[in-house]
């Protein structure tokens, strides 16, 4: 049984008393596959993918579509949406697992697109806890007074470490980028985060080997997600003091339709508007979570200033949560 770790103490001084996200944008690739031409050379049909995990459409990128040039495009449009400039933030953050070479860093190629390369800028791989992870880390710099305004970003390209030949893995796996800006707030619009993991586990998603593709135990996955994950997502709504209740909007990793459903029912998240971006956009790591997040803003599901709880959770086993109020 997860048992999450004690709060966070309170900010050092001279810092913010809070963070919030100022604005958060997605970026899906043009190309859009079906459940058919996914399962044809699987022999699986197009009602077996969905049935099974949610999906019926995904994007994949195309031949100019990195993981770089993905992560700017979406911090652009967030950016914009904040009414900043690339001039405006002094941190990026970069949650990915699938850049094709572990140097240089993602970060620092995403600064130099968006002509600020001079700024304080890393990766975090949290897989696809990984925009929670790098939420948590922006939100704390920011409370310390170290960062101003930070650029958050999830994105990866999936599909390059993906065994087509693998019915586990091609029918789930997409590509995709979401973005946040994370500027401080004399309140909280970003509260504590719960995280941790449990090694022990780490093999059930992993890349074996240097030019290994995914692999993927997903009904292990699903088991710890829905039995160990509900008292993660409990305490951080308690961090945050909100009931499960209060929630407006809860937004998970988008693994699989029927976890994330599971999830919001053991949770008792009645009236919130729950993220379901898997359906059209499939799992895309540590850019699920903004892009789910985005989609619910788009669709007039969440408004400004509601509770709305993250939850990102995957290889390590890695977890992580916490309330935010939406932009």
């Amino acid at each position: 049984m997860i048992t999450p770790p004690p709060p966070a103490p309170a900010p050092a001084s001279g810092g913010s008393p809070g963070s919030r996200i100022a604005a958060v944008a997605g970026v899906r690739p043009e190309r859009i596959v079906d459940n058919e031409t996914i399962g044809a050379p699987l022999g699986v049909s197009a009602e077996w993918i969905e049935r099974r995990v949610g999906i019926r459409e995904r994007r994949f990128a195309g031949a100019g579509d990195s993981v770089q040039s993905m992560a700017a495009t979406a911090a652009g449009k967030a950016l914009s949406a904040a009414g900043l400039t690339p001039a405006d933030v002094d941190l990026l953050v970069l949650a990915t697992c699938s850049l094709p070479s572990p140097m240089p860093n993602g970060a620092a190629s995403v600064a130099a697109l968006l002509g600020v390369p001079r700024i304080a800028a890393f990766d975090v791989n949290a897989a696809c806890a990984g925009f929670c992870y790098a939420l948590g880390v922006a939100d704390g710099l920011v409370r310390s007074g170290t960062s101003r305004r930070a650029l958050v970003i999830g994105a990866e390209r999936m599909t390059d470490w993906v065994d087509p030949t693998d019915v586990d893995t091609a029918t789930v796996f997409a590509d995709g980028a979401g973005a946040a800006v994370v500027v401080a707030d004399e309140r909280p619009g970003i509260h504590p985060v719960v995280w941790g993991g449990d090694g022990d586990q780490a093999g059930l998603v992993a890349i074996p080997g240097r030019h290994g593709s995914v692999t993927m135990r997903g009904q292990a996955v699903y088991r710890w997600v829905t039995t160990e994950l509900v008292a993660v997502a409990e305490e951080a709504c308690a961090r945050a003091g909100l009931a499960p209740t209060e929630l407006r909007g809860f937004v998970t990793h988008q693994a699989n339709l029927r976890m994330i459903e599971r999830l919001a029912e053991r949770l008792g998240a009645d009236r919130a508007a729950v993220g379901r971006d898997i359906v059209h956009t499939g799992n895309t790591s540590a850019a699920s979570v903004p892009l789910a997040l985005s989609r619910l803003i788009d669709l007039g599901e969440i408004r400004s200033g509601d509770p709305v709880l993250l939850m990102g959770f995957g290889a390590g086993l890695s977890y992580a949560a916490q309330v935010v109020r939406c932009p």
